[in-house]
C-alpha cells in the first residue's frame, strides 16, 4: 500500500494561520480600501469636525458622481484584459458636442432626449476603441492612447475651442435641480442635486450585468484568460465591444453631468483625470491584468480618492499634495495585493 503522505503532506502551523489569515482577503480584497477609509475619515473628523457635517458630505457626494461614472466603466474594461484611458476625451466630446449643438441647432430639446444623446455617442466611441481593439489585435493601451488625441482632435478641429459659458436653459435647470438642501453652519446653503442618483443607478447596472447576465461572466472569463474564454464559447469580439461601449456609455453620461452641474462646457475639460479615475479602480481591488474586481470595490476607491481630494485642505495640507497622496496608497496598494497573493498562494 502506498503511502500518500509523502506526496500530499498535511498543512504545517507555519502555513495554516497565513492561509486563514488572508483567505478573507483573498475574497473581499476591497476590504483593506475600506478600513484605509474608515481610518482617514476618523482621522480628519477628530481633526476637524466639520468633516462630518452634512454639507461637507454632500460636497463629497457631488464630487465622487464623474469620477465614480468614469471609474465604473474603466472598471469594466479592466476586468476583461484591457485598459481605457480615451474616456476623458470621450466625455468631452459628448459633453461639448451635444452642447453645442443644443445651442446652435436645436435649442427646444428635452433634457431626457440630451442625454441619451450624450449616451449615444459616447457608446458610439466606445464601441469603436473595442473594434479597434479586438481587430489589430494590439494592446487596448496603445489603442486608447491614439484614440484619445483623435476623438479629442477631432473635437477641436471641427466642433470648436471657444469655451461655452451659456448653456441650454435646460442643461442649467438639471444641474441645479436639487433633492435635499442644507445650510452649513457658515451659512451657505449646500444642495445635494438629483444627478447625484446616477452613480447609485450606475452601479446597480454595472453589479447586475456582472452577477446575473452572461456577459459578466464572459467579462470576467476574457480577463482572466482569453484563450480559455473562447475555448469555453465566449465571444472575444462581442466581449471587447460590450465593455468598451459600456465604458463610453458611462463617459457619456458623465460629460453631460460635467457640463450641467458647472453651467459651462470646456472642450478641454477632463484631460488629466485618468490617473485618479484609474487609480481608484485600482484601490478598489481590480488588477491591472483584469479578472478581477467588483463593483463595491471600485465604489470604496472612488470614494477613498474623492475624501483624499477633498480633506487634505480641511487638515491644512496644500492641495499640491493630492497626486502625492494618491500615489502613495497605489503603492501601498499594490504591495498589499502582492503580500496578499503570496501569502494565500503559499
Amino acid at each position: 500500500m502506498t503511502d500518500t503522505t509523502q506526496n500530499n503532506p498535511a498543512p504545517t502551523a507555519a502555513t495554516t494561520p497565513a492561509r486563514s489569515r488572508f483567505s478573507f482577503l483573498q475574497r473581499h480584497p476591497e476590504s483593506a480600501s475600506l478600513l484605509l477609509l474608515l481610518v482617514i475619515c476618523s482621522a480628519v473628523a477628530i481633526i476637524n469636525p466639520a468633516f462630518l457635517q452634512a454639507s461637507s458630505l454632500i460636497d463629497m457626494g457631488r464630487a465622487s458622481v464623474v469620477t465614480g461614472l468614469f471609474a465604473l466603466g474603466v472598471f469594466t474594461v479592466l476586468a476583461a484584459g484591457g485598459i481605457d484611458v480615451s474616456f476623458p476625451a470621450i466625455g468631452a466630446v459628448a459633453m461639448y458636442g451635444v452642447s453645442k449643438l443644443v445651442l446652435d441647432v436645436v435649442p427646444d430639446m428635452s433634457m431626457a432626449l440630451i442625454i441619451v444623446l450624450s449616451v449615444a455617442i459616447g457608446t458610439l466611441l466606445g464601441a469603436i476603441n473595442g473594434l479597434l481593439v479586438h481587430g489589430l489585435r494590439a494592446p487596448a493601451l496603445i489603442v486608447t492612447i491614439g484614440t484619445q488625441y483623435l476623438y479629442r482632435g477631432i473635437l477641436l478641429v471641427f466642433v470648436g475651442t471657444v469655451w461655452l459659458m451659456e448653456l441650454p436653459a435646460q442643461m442649467v435647470a438639471f444641474g441645479k435641480w436639487s433633492m435635499i438642501d442644507v445650510t452649513a453652519s457658515s451659512g451657505v446653503t449646500v444642495s445635494l442635486p438629483v444627478y447625484f442618483l446616477s452613480l447609485p443607478i450606475a452601479a446597480v447596472l454595472t453589479w447586475y450585468v456582472f452577477n446575473r447576465t452572461l456577459m459578466g461572466r464572459a467579462i470576467f472569463a476574457t480577463g482572466g484568460n482569453a484563450e480559455v474564454a473562447s475555448r469555453l464559447g465566449y465571444n472575444q469580439r462581442t466581449v471587447q465591444v460590450f465593455a468598451f461601449s459600456f465604458a463610453g456609455a458611462l463617459a457619456g453620461m458623465a460629460g453631460v453631468i460635467q457640463a450641467s452641474a458647472n453651467r459651462m462646457a470646456n472642450p478641454f475639460d477632463f484631460a488629466g483625470t485618468e490617473i485618479a479615475v484609474i487609480a481608484a479602480v485600482i484601490l478598489g481591488g481590480a488588477r491591472i491584468t483584469g479578472g478581477t474586481g467588483s463593483v463595491l470595490g471600485t465604489v470604496i476607491g472612488v470614494l477613498l480618492v474623492t475624501v483624499v481630494n477633498n480633506v487634505l485642505v480641511l487638515v491644512g495640507i496644500p492641495s499640491t499634495w493630492q497626486r502625492v497622496v494618491v500615489g502613495a496608497f497605489i503603492l501601498m496598494a499594490a504591495a498589499f495585493f502582492v503580500l496578499r497573493d503570496r501569502k494565500t498562494k503559499y
